[in-house]
């Protein structure tokens, strides 16, 4: 089927569609159907064996004017051939959709992975206390990197990227990190003018520098499959979700940045308005998600924020300030990049966290497109796209942006749309680079206030801690599984849970208080020490 044209592919699942009144819930075949089902499987016969062996033996049963039992079993036996050579699929992956249909589609991947990529920079710097400009032009890398790793994934450069319609976008996997290396690096700094900027060339550096270890990790996933089981996987899903719900929690009442007014200010941490803000967006999501109708499903995200904004303007908590420039011009380096030893192999773990979950995203999407994910070129697309993980996220870390990772929720949308075509990841790739050169999009969503925010990721981050209990509860629990995860989970929560202890103006976990300052930098993240 995956060599049929698209006009093709409607044409047969017309015809799958119509074999489902063919066969009765009796078993019997009805022969006043066969007429319709002869009207769509003999333009097929001539592309598809199994449609000319079907069209034969209904021409035979409507000459005879009835079905007898050995035809009855043979077409029964053609029928469940054929279903199973349904991908769902109206565009493969080689099939190139006409411009508005392209444009269709990627504007619907785009409203599903835009929330996620921009979350990630606001968040990380709203906690490290960066200007409002900065965090503007942080968004707007994280936009225009997205599209340049989107590129290289569906294009795939040598053998760099999946070569399938894999969008990449910014990884929430690293946020509770970076926030660990962004204090570290404040605390070392002292009372360095830049304050706005506090942070970020440490994290860049360690981003660059700790790449490798994903890209060594695609070349070692055949063996790492042994030791990498679902139940791990898991664990390691989980502990993210769980880690960085304290991280929304906290943007619900407020952000970090309102932990320190007084009782006294309308916008107190935790205040009646920001809770009523970050409700009325939480609501709104969970309402728009309960639709029917998929269109409305896929933008609840961005429809909750929209409301959560008209809350918050009521709330005099809107303050816009636009850039002066018409585009940004991509800086590298722009802040400069330094490095730590002990930051650079805590990340480095996390790459290799993430490695695991490219792993199964590209084996995900392979499945949904149609493909083997049993021979030689399966092999070469995960080792491809998990290789094109690490790369992009040193390209992305020379562009000021942080690290990405294979969004999974894309996939989903190639069920929808039956879209599975690499070349709709062109026109993906190209919208999140315009996105990313014109600033008012980096000024709209850099002056988001944290409740509006964390109304969203709460719930964003729930959905990934479920899904890591979806996973482990799927697997046979026994002994030797209930230690693993008893040892996983009381490690990674302990280590988010236990109370903070000031060190340099630096806030670590308190039982690594009196830890070396690189133990400190590697297990001071629940990912890293549980995962």
């Amino acid at each position: 089927m995956s060599q049929m044209k698209p006009e093709e592919k409607k044409a047969f699942r017309q015809l799958l569609a119509g074999l489902g009144n063919l066969v009765g819930a009796d078993g019997k075949v009805d022969l006043r159907e066969t007429e319709a089902i002869l009207g769509l499987v003999k333009p097929l016969a001539a592309i598809d064996s199994d449609c000319a062996e079907l069209a034969k033996v209904l021409e035979e049963a409507r000459a005879d004017n009835v079905i007898t039992p050995e035809e009855s079993r043979k077409i029964r036996t053609l029928i469940d051939v054929l279903s199973k050579k349904d991908t769902g699929l109206i565009y493969g992956i080689e099939d190139k959709p006409p411009f508005f249909e392209s444009l269709f589609a990627a504007v619907q991947h785009l409203l599903a992975i835009f929330v996620g990529i921009i979350t990630p920079p606001i968040i990380i710097c709203s906690a490290l206390g960066t200007s409002g400009e900065v965090k503007a032009f942080m968004i707007s890398m994280a936009l225009f990197a997205s599209g340049i790793c989107t590129f290289v994934q569906c294009r795939r450069l040598g053998p760099v990227g999946a070569k399938l319609l894999c969008v990449q976008g910014t990884s929430f996997q690293f946020i509770g990190p970076l926030i660990a290396v962004g204090f570290f690096a404040q605390s070392q700094t002292g009372g360095h003018p830049e304050q706005a900027v506090w942070g970020l060339p440490l994290i860049f550096g360690c981003c660059i520098a700790a790449a490798p270890a994903e890209m060594i990790a695609a070349f070692l996933f055949k063996k790492l499959c042994k030791v990498i089981t679902p139940l791990v996987s898991g664990i390691v899903v989980a502990l993210i979700g769980l880690g960085l719900i304290k991280v929304g929690l906290i943007s619900c009442c407020g952000g970090f940045g309102a932990m320190g007014r007084p009782d006294t200010d309308p916008l107190v941490f935790a205040g009646w308005r920001n809770l009523t803000v970050a409700a009325a967006v939480l609501l709104t999501i969970v309402v728009f998600n309960s639709f029917r109708n998929k269109y409305v499903r896929m933008a609840s995200v961005v429809l909750g924020i929209g409301v959560g904004y008209l809350v918050a303007w009521q709330f005099g908590m809107l303050h816009f300030s636009f850039s002066s420039s018409a585009i940004n011009i991509p800086h590298p380096f722009k802040w400069g990049v330094s490095f730590d030893l002990g930051s650079i192999i805590g990340l480095a773990i996390v790459y290799f966290i993430t490695s695991i979950e490219a792993n199964g995203d590209i084996t995900a999407n392979s499945m949904i497109s149609g493909l083997s994910i049993e021979d030689d070129t399966y092999h070469a697309r995960v080792r491809g796209g998990v290789l094109a993980d690490g790369v992009n996220s040193a390209v992305a870390g020379v562009f000021n942006s942080f690290p990405n990772s294979i969004f999974a929720q894309n996939n989903g949308l190639i069920q929808l749309t039956g879209v599975a075509s690499r070349h709709v990841g062109y026109y993906i790739a190209a919208l999140l680079v315009l996105l990313g050169l014109f600033p008012v999009v980096g000024d709209l969503f850099g002056t988001m206030p944290d409740p509006v925010l964390g109304g969203a990721t709460l719930l964003m981050f729930g959905m990934v801690a479920a899904a890591g209990i979806r996973i482990v509860a799927s697997q046979a629990i026994g002994r030797k599984e209930t230690l693993v995860l008893a040892i996983a989970f009381g490690l990674g929560l302990g280590v988010e849970l236990c109370p903070q202890v000031t060190i340099n103006g630096n806030g670590v976990p308190w039982i690594l208080k009196f830890a070396p300052d690189m133990v400190r930098n590697i297990f001071s993240s629940g990912l890293v020490t549980g995962g």
